[in-house]
């Protein structure tokens, strides 16, 4: 066997076979970005809003309920919002702010 004929027969079994049923085409591509669509809108649509966090600091509640350094200290002062401080830290429960959003619910709206 001469030379050049050893090293087209090894590089054809180097190479893996394909097999037709493993060739993807446009349409396995469409629909698998569907599917994956799909899935990140319902991945998004259970956290919408929610944090993911037990407990948050004052800036992350400011950011989520979209209100001043002030207005957060009223909801403190007055009692609407608990909280708990550590050093010189406040922290706040998630499931409490849950549950003051859902208590401060308009019933018609």
């Amino acid at each position: 066997m001469e030379n050049g004929d050893r090293n087209a027969k090894k590089q054809s079994y180097d190479r893996p076979r394909i097999y037709l049923e493993d060739l993807l085409t446009k349409a396995d591509l469409a629909d698998f970005k569907l599917q994956l669509l799909f899935e990140i809108k319902n991945i998004l649509k259970e956290h919408s809003g929610q944090p993911t966090k037990k407990w948050l600091k004052s800036f992350e509640v400011r950011k989520l309920l979209n209100i001043s350094p002030g207005t957060l200290q009223n909801l403190r002062a007055r009692g609407i919002l608990p909280y708990t401080r550590i050093g010189g830290v406040i922290y706040y429960d998630s499931d409490e702010i849950r549950h003051m959003l859902e208590s401060k619910k308009n019933p018609a709206g």
